[in-house]
Parts: C-alpha cells; structure tokens; sequence
C-alpha cells in the first residue's frame, strides 16, 4: 500500500500522522487518508477538489503535474509526500 506522508509544518496546522493506504492515484489516495480527515482535506485541496496554490505534492520524488484531478499514478509500494510550497527571498 503507498505511504502516505504529510510535512511537520503542515502538522502544525492540522494533525495527519503518515499512512498507508490502498490507492493507484494521487486522488484515490488521497482521498483514502482524507476519507476519516476532513480537516486536512480541506487544507490541502480547494473546494473543487484541486490542489491549493500554496501546497504541493510529489510521488517517488517527483513532484505532480495535474494539480485539478489528481490522476498521476501510485505504485502499491509508492511514496506521497504533501508540503506546503514556499517562496519568497
């Protein structure tokens, strides 16, 4: 089952320990962690279900394309990790 990790700094805001969860997309496993976490899918996707502007997600590495319907696949033994996208100087 892929692995599901989620920043410190965005554990500061709302609680999402790591979990695995069953899944072969970002959506679907996302969805999956966000299914007993309403609090965290709200602080991570908009209300449409897309990426919100100041996060970003990366899977094995690499960081996901298709922000608006999370299609990217997840191998069984993958790795999501869910951050919040700095910028500034």
């Amino acid at each position: 089952m892929p692995l599901v990790v989620f920043t410190e700094n965005i554990q500061r805001h709302v609680l999402c320990p790591p979990r695995q969860v069953e899944g072969g997309t970002v959506r679907e496993v996302l969805d999956a962690v966000f299914a007993t976490n309403e609090r965290a899918r709200g602080y991570v996707l908009d209300e449409h279900g897309a990426v919100r502007k100041h996060m970003t997600i990366f899977v094995n590495g690499v960081m996901i394309r298709d922000r608006t319907t999370l299609s990217e696949p997840v191998a069984p033994d993958g790795e999501v990790y869910v951050m919040q996208a700095l910028s500034g100087g």
